[in-house]
Formats: C-alpha cells, sequence, structure tokens
C-alpha cells in the first residue's frame, strides 16, 4: 500500500523504495504491464501517486499454478457483465495468483479493458459476481453497493444447530484480526448484519443443513466468521473457527474440499436503465 509522500508519480514512488532498480527498468516494467493495481489495472509510468493505494509487482517469470475450474457468463450489455465464479478463483489479483484471476481471465475472454468488478466476493467461495464495462456509468452502479440498495442471498452448507430459531436475525462487530487473512468478533457496536434462514436438512448427512444467508453489510469473511461465531462453522471452511497452531493459512488449497458457500444471487434495481435485474448463479453445493 502507497505511503503519503512527496512523490507525484506511482513510478518516482517505486523507484526511491527500491534503489537497486532503476528508472529505465521501471518504465520497462510498467510498459510490460507487470505493475498493476488492486483492480488488476496496469499501472503506466504517468499515473499520480496515490496514497493508500495498492500496487502489484508480477515478474515476468511468475509461473502461477492453473485453477481448475471455469467460469461462466450470466449476462452482459453495454454497462455490465455478470460472471459465475467458481471456487478458488480469485476475482481480482492478489499474492501469486494475477492471470487465474476472475479479472484477467474476463477481459482476455471478452477483450473488454475497462472491467472493473462492482463487489468481490472470497476465492474459496462461488457465485454471482458484477463488473462495470464503462468508467462514466460505473459510479452509478458503485453507488449502489456502497448505499446498501443491493440485495445479495448466499447459501452454505454448515452443521445443523438445533437451538436455533429460524430466520435468525445476527449482528456483531468484525475487525481484522492479527493475521493479515482473518477477521475476528469484537465486542463494540455491531458493524456486520445478517439474515439466516434455515432451507433443510442436507440429504446426505443428517448433521448438516442448507442455509440462506442475507447479509446487508459486506465485512470481509463476515458470512464465515459470524457462521463460526453461531456453532455452524461452514462446510471446509480452512481458517474458521480457529483451527491448531500448527494450520498453514498459505498452505496450497484442496481443491476436492470446496468451501460450501455460494452467491447465489444479487437483485437490483438498474441505477442507469431502472430495469430490475437479478442475476442468480447456475451452480450447486455439494451436500444439498
Amino acid at each position: 500500500m502507497l505511503p503519503v509522500g512527496p512523490w507525484s508519480t506511482i513510478a518516482e514512488y517505486l523507484v526511491e523504495q527500491f534503489p537497486a532498480i532503476t528508472a529505465d527498468e521501471w518504465q520497462r516494467r510498467m510498459g510490460q504491464g507487470e505493475v498493476v493495481d488492486a483492480a488488476g489495472l496496469a499501472v503506466d509510468p504517468q499515473r499520480v501517486h496515490e496514497p493508500n493505494l495498492r500496487v502489484y509487482y508480477y515478474r515476468t517469470a511468475l509461473i502461477e499454478p492453473r485453477i481448475p475450474f471455469d467460469e461462466t457468463i450470466l449476462f452482459q450489455d453495454e454497462h455490465l457483465v455478470v460472471a459465475d465464479k467458481p471456487h478458488f478463483l480469485p476475482v481480482t489479483p492478489s499474492g501469486r495468483f494475477l492471470q487465474e484471476t476472475l479479472l484477467v481471465r474476463l477481459k482476455r475472454k471478452l477483450g473488454i479493458d475497462s472491467l472493473i468488478p462492482l463487489h468481490r466476493i472470497d476465492s474459496g467461495t462461488a457465485g454471482v459476481v458484477i463488473f462495470a464495462v464503462q468508467e462514466s456509468t460505473r459510479g452509478a452502479y458503485q453507488a449502489m453497493f456502497r448505499d446498501r440498495v443491493v440485495d445479495k442471498s448466499y447459501e452454505a452448507i454448515a452443521p445443523t444447530h438445533e437451538s436455533h430459531v429460524w430466520p435468525l436475525h445476527y449482528e456483531s462487530r468484525l475487525e481484522p484480526d492479527t493475521h493479515f487473512m482473518r477477521t475476528r468478533e469484537v465486542s463494540g457496536e455491531a458493524n456486520a448484519f445478517t439474515t439466516i434462514e434455515l432451507i433443510g436438512v442436507s440429504t446426505r448427512r443428517a448433521d448438516m443443513a442448507h442455509y440462506r444467508l442475507m447479509p446487508t453489510t459486506g465485512r470481509k469473511h463476515q458470512l464465515r466468521v459470524q457462521c463460526a461465531a453461531l456453532g455452524m462453522a461452514i462446510l471446509n471452511d480452512p481458517i474458521y473457527p480457529v483451527l491448531a497452531p500448527e494450520h498453514d493459512l498459505a498452505a496450497e488449497e484442496d481443491f476436492s474440499q470446496p468451501l460450501q458457500l455460494l452467491a447465489r444471487s444479487i437483485t437490483f434495481r438498474d441505477p442507469i436503465t431502472r430495469e430490475w435485474r437479478h442475476f442468480v448463479s447456475e451452480r450447486q453445493l455439494a451436500w444439498i
């Protein structure tokens, strides 16, 4: 994340921060698209320095493992692209993944360099993700999520819990944990709100149930943390609830054990066309 400073461009900051790399070399790397921002957009040498902007440098020699699952396109028009994301695929570049992300895959598949995700879901979560196509209308769609006028529905497989009364309206305060990959519940004023409904008991495992989760806020790992706090950690969640200290949070993912969490649908009134939009994932959880 770029600090506050006197630099006029991002390139100037990189040259000062990494003196072993010449300005000409940074110019070359940026020209090759090897420096990108959090949205996956290439950072050119003239881009103005922006404090708190996340910038990623991906070496040419970087070899990314193939995520062996494919996205599908649910909808596309001049303003929006709606994708059905598989489990394990990150939405935007992060960590060791650049090419193997939903954003970059879609840019290549559709030939639309201006794509920007309007919201995020975890790499482990499958389901509906919406992208803006045009910069001129992007702000109107982003405002929907900021103003919470989008109805989002998730589904999950988690242990049965007879002590809860459904529907359950749950609220808690979430903050970053000491490990950057985790979020935790703490005392204080609630900032995360979710309604949970019981759809039914799993037909394959009597100790598991099928739930509908409807968050009105979008905190990091909100549904995963809150379900774990309620004693119903989502099936195959590798980091919630607290695992043994020796568990490696950065370990390779087991593609045979996808997190049983699905972003099932998103509904909203389109701020540009004024039509009602309702997008539904075509994927299914494993234990229904």
